[in-house]
């Protein structure tokens, strides 16, 4: 059983910064893909940030030059910092990992259950 956990949302003024962290614990072979999506009330899931195993990395058009995504995969964690919040990056953030649980399986995706952030003065 893979899991994906989450911490480091909360509360933040405009312009302030968090870090989130997302580490992948129980029985598996390796990860591929790591990365960050997010959702805000009445919109759909999308994609923010991910990299994969050799630290390549892709971001949304929105958090370009704010976001920066990276992981230590001897610790199976990856993190976001987000800088110079705004409001419209509020949302429930979700980690998701490629996940190959044995060596002779495909690559399965794997979803975290969110953090909240919440950008507001």
């Amino acid at each position: 059983q893979v899991q994906l956990v989450e911490s480091g949302g909360g509360l933040v003024q405009p312009g302030g910064s968090l870090r989130l962290s997302c580490a992948a614990s129980g029985t598996f072979f390796s990860i591929n893909d790591m990365g960050w999506y997010r959702q805000a009330p009445g919109k759909q899931r999308e994609s923010v940030a991910r990299i994969n195993s050799n630290g390549t990395t892709t971001y949304a058009d929105p958090v370009k030059g704010r976001f920066t995504v990276s992981r230590d995969n001897a610790q199976n964690t990856v993190y976001l910092q987000m800088n110079s919040l705004r409001p419209e990056d509020a949302a429930v953030y979700y980690c998701y990992a490629e996940v190959r649980v044995r060596a002779d399986w495909f690559f399965r995706g794997y979803w975290g259950r969110g953090t909240q952030v919440t950008v507001s003065s």
